[in-house]
């Protein structure tokens, strides 16, 4: 049966934030506890050792009160001295982020820049590495703004061979991707509460390796709310050096006590069938897909010539409760239409998007051939 289009209860298939499912909904409302007690480091504890299943690490995962961005910064000025030299692997607006927060700083970048919907050639990597020493190499897993998805493990591969230390957004991937953090060679793994972790947004993380403390107690950048140095310490007794966010915290473990009992490869088939159902519909539809190596947390798909891209998300909303992502950077405001399927959002989730969707296209001039894909079915 199609979704109605009476049903307007407000549907994310964002790249984020995602669905946030009843139970840990219900956990977010529970009363508020001190953190400054046993029985909220008890449950940080539980969680702390829940991430590194997640992150699939023996390393710690430090739990920072901020956004995704937060993290990235703290990846930028925990591990980086005045004068270092860093590379940034830029294919879209989120890892071009971290060249921006290192220009704030005053650090050296030497950008390698890929043509947005393209992930970045294992081969190039290795060539720049040659040609100058760097402290650090920062890319994306899962390009949010692209949906493309990079090699990490043969980058990783190839970074583990100097002295850089090896940084990852994987906040959009995590969970949606594989990514196998020790045996990749990401010396720091990020990423947060609002994407396939199921959570409102308030809470990051970072997975950081021993070749990466190593180069923390190096650096001498200012820092003092992000300083690793600070939760490392705190961490022994399973603490935080400021106010953690309480309620989230509490509600990742319910979030994660479900994730693990799918289990994390589950979690990985999941997205990649998810997304399959997802490209199959768009490409009868004849919509072209965007990344050439598409991530599994959301298909990036090509908007017919004529649709306002900006116009369609306005009326998917209005009339349809069904919120999806424009393009961002570099021209594809607009253009290009961003669909997230990790997470909490299952088959049913989908049908009742693509039914907004094949009308709203129909609405401004586009009907897609052959309708709604009647043939698939709800399994979850």
């Amino acid at each position: 049966m199609r979704p109605s289009e009476q049903n307007l209860q407000p549907l994310l298939l964002t790249p984020g934030p995602t669905p946030v499912p009843l139970p840990v909904r219900e956990a977010l409302a529970s009363p508020l506890i001190h953190h400054r007690t046993d029985e909220y480091r008890s449950i940080f504890r539980t969680v702390s050792g829940s991430l590194q299943e997640v992150f699939r690490t023996g390393n710690p995962i430090f739990t920072l009160a901020s956004s995704g961005t937060g993290a990235m910064e703290t990846g930028i000025i925990n591990f980086l001295s005045p004068g270092d030299k860093i590379l940034v692997l830029a294919c879209g607006k989120f890892s071009e982020r971290f060249l921006e927060i290192a220009k704030a700083y005053g650090i050296e970048c030497d950008c390698l820049r890929i043509p947005y919907g393209e992930a970045a050639d294992p081969g190039a990597v290795e060539k720049q590495l040659t040609l100058a020493s760097y402290r650090a190499v920062y890319t994306a897993l899962c390009e949010t703004s692209t949906g493309v998805l990079n090699d990490v493990r043969s980058i990783g591969r190839l970074v583990a061979r100097t002295d850089a230390i090896f940084v990852v957004d994987a906040i959009s991937g995590l969970l949606a991707d594989p990514l196998e953090t020790d045996d990749w060679n990401v010396d720091v793994a990020i990423g947060a509460s609002q994407k396939a972790l199921m959570l409102p947004p308030g809470a990051a993380f970072l997975a950081v390796s021993p070749k990466a403390w190593a180069a923390a107690e190096r650096g001498r950048l200012p820092r003092y709310y992000f300083d690793l140095r600070r939760y490392r310490k705190d961490f022994e007794n399973f603490d935080t050096p400021f106010t953690p966010a309480i309620s989230i915290i509490c509600a990742l473990a319910k979030s994660l006590e479900l994730i693990l009992k799918e289990g994390v490869e589950a979690q990985w088939g999941r997205c990649a069938s998810l997304a399959g159902m997802t490209r199959q519909v768009l490409d009868g539809w004849g919509l072209k897909m965007f990344p050439k190596r598409p991530s599994n947390a959301m298909t990036a798909v090509c908007l017919p010539e004529g649709v306002d891209g900006n116009l369609l998300l306005k009326i998917l909303k209005k009339e349809y409760g069904v919120f999806m992502a424009g393009g961002q950077g570099n021209g594809l405001k607009g253009r290009i239409l961003r669909i997230g399927h990790m997470g909490a959002v299952r088959e049913k989730d989908l049908l009742r998007g693509f039914d907004g969707l094949s009308k709203v296209l129909a609405q401004l001039g586009q009907p897609v051939p052959g309708g709604f894909p009647e043939v698939l079915e709800v399994t979850g």
